[in-house]
C-alpha cells in the first residue's frame, strides 16, 4: 500500500514530524534537493530507504546558491509531480519550505568552509558553496538526521559538506552515492531540461572525455598532466562546447595532483549552450 507523504512547509511542522520519528527510535535519512527530481534524486531516495528506518526529503530552490547572472528564475519548480514520485518510493516526509521560512527578514549569519570553497565550482561561481553549506546546515539542524545522501555528481559540493560536518561536529553520516546516467552516458541533471536536440548530443563530450581519461588510466598512465591533456583533447573536438575546467585532483582537498597514487577526482565543467554541466569520475589505482 503506497504510503501518503506528509508535505511541511515551516520549520515547527518539520521539526515536529522528524521529533516523532525520533522518538520512536527510528533512524532517520535525509535526501536535500531543490526539486524537478529525476531517477539520480529517487536513486538517494532508495539508498536512505536502505539504511535508515525513516526518510526525510527537502525541495527547496536555494536562493544564495545562485550567482546574480545564474538561473534561479527559470530553476524547475515542479512541487507536484516531485510529491507524487516521492510518495510512489513511500517516503513520509517532504520539508518543502518558501524562501522566507529558510531565510527570515534581516538575517546575516553565514556558514563558510574556507578554502575548498573557492575551488573547482567554487572558482568560477564565487559564493556558491557559501549558500550550499548554509542551506545544508541550517537543514542539518532543523531535521536532525543520523545520514544525510548526497550525488557524487557533484563531488566539490560533497567534499565541503564533509569538511563542514567534520570541523563543525555535526552528529550526521554523509552518504555518498553513485552518478545516475542517461544511457547514453549524460549525468542525469535538473538543468539537462534545458539543452535543445543538438545540445543534448553535444553535451555528451563531457562523459566521452572523462571516459578517455579513465582508458589512459587503465592503460597505466599515471601522470595527472598528461590525463589533463587527454581529457581537455577530449572537450576540444566539441567547439560548440565552452570548457569552465578539467581538472585532476585530491577528493578530499579539491587540490590537483602530480601524480595519482591514491583514488583522485577527475572533474569537468564546461558549458553547453547557456548551460553548465558538470560530471566526475573517481580513478582507484
Amino acid at each position: 500500500m503506497r504510503r501518503q507523504v506528509r508535505i511541511c512547509s515551516t520549520i515547527a511542522e518539520v521539526r515536529a514530524a522528524c521529533s516523532e520519528l525520533r522518538s520512536e527510535g527510528k533512524s532517520l535519512g535525509l535526501v536535500p534537493t531543490m526539486g524537478a527530481l529525476h531517477a539520480g534524486h529517487l536513486s538517494l531516495v532508495r539508498a536512505a530507504k536502505a539504511q535508515c528506518a525513516a526518510v526525510a526529503v527537502s525541495i527547496f530552490v536555494n536562493p544564495t546558491q545562485f550567482g546574480p547572472s545564474e538561473d534561479l528564475a527559470k530553476y524547475p519548480r515542479t512541487l507536484e509531480s516531485d510529491r507524487a514520485a516521492l510518495e510512489k518510493e513511500s517516503v513520509g516526509i517532504v520539508f518543502a519550505p518558501t524562501v522566507q521560512e529558510m531565510y527570515p527578514p534581516g538575517e546575516t549569519t553565514w556558514v563558510t568552509v574556507g578554502g575548498l570553497s573557492e575551488k573547482l565550482d567554487g572558482r568560477s561561481r564565487p559564493g556558491h558553496f557559501r549558500g550550499v553549506t548554509t542551506v545544508v546546515a541550517k537543514l542539518f539542524h532543523i531535521v536532525q538526521p543520523d545520514r544525510a545522501f548526497f550525488g557524487q555528481k557533484d563531488a566539490a559540493q560533497l567534499a565541503i559538506i564533509r569538511r563542514m560536518v567534520r570541523d563543525q561536529n555535526f552528529p550526521v553520516e554523509i552518504v555518498a552515492c553513485p552518478i545516475i546516467r542517461e544511457p547514453d552516458g549524460l549525468a542525469m541533471s535538473s538543468r539537462n531540461v534545458y539543452l535543445s536536440k543538438e545540445e543534448r548530443e553535444q553535451a555528451l563530450v563531457l562523459h566521452r572525455s572523462l571516459q578517455h581519461v579513465e582508458g589512459g588510466f587503465h592503460q597505466g598512465e599515471r601522470n595527472a598532466a598528461k590525463l589533463q591533456d587527454v581529457g581537455n583533447e577530449g572537450i576540444a573536438r566539441e567547439p560548440s562546447v565552452r570548457l569552465d575546467y578539467f581538472e585532476i585532483v585530491d577528493p578530499v582537498t579539491l587540490d590537483p595532483v602530480d601524480t595519482i597514487s591514491g583514488p583522485t577526482l577527475v572533474a569537468v565543467a564546461a558549458y553547453v549552450g547557456a548551460t553548465r554541466l558538470i560530471d566526475n569520475v573517481v580513478l582507484i589505482p
